[in-house]
């Protein structure tokens, strides 16, 4: 594999200081990143950061507003009585 002679320096470096070899760091980030790309493939769903870091501490309570828009609160109508 090559690699630009700054990001193969860099490399060396992160293997050294984890105790691994050069092979194994790139082995490693390939899967990382392949199980992210994966993850993000199979269903966009999850990387929708809004879904896990709204910042707001009622969503659970209110998620229906957040998806659908807050309920409008009008009269209530009944439905007509049937006489047999």
């Amino acid at each position: 594999m090559m690699l630009p002679p700054e990001l193969q320096r860099q490399a060396a470096e992160a293997a050294r200081r984890r105790g691994i070899s050069l092979g194994e760091l790139v082995r490693q980030s390939l899967l990382r990143e392949t199980a992210i790309a994966y993850r993000a493939d199979a269903d966009p769903f999850w990387t929708t950061a809004e879904v896990f870091h709204s910042g707001r501490a009622d969503l659970a309570e209110r998620h229906d507003d957040e998806l659908f828009g807050p309920i409008k609160q009008g009269p209530v109508k009944q439905a007509p009585i049937q006489q047999t």
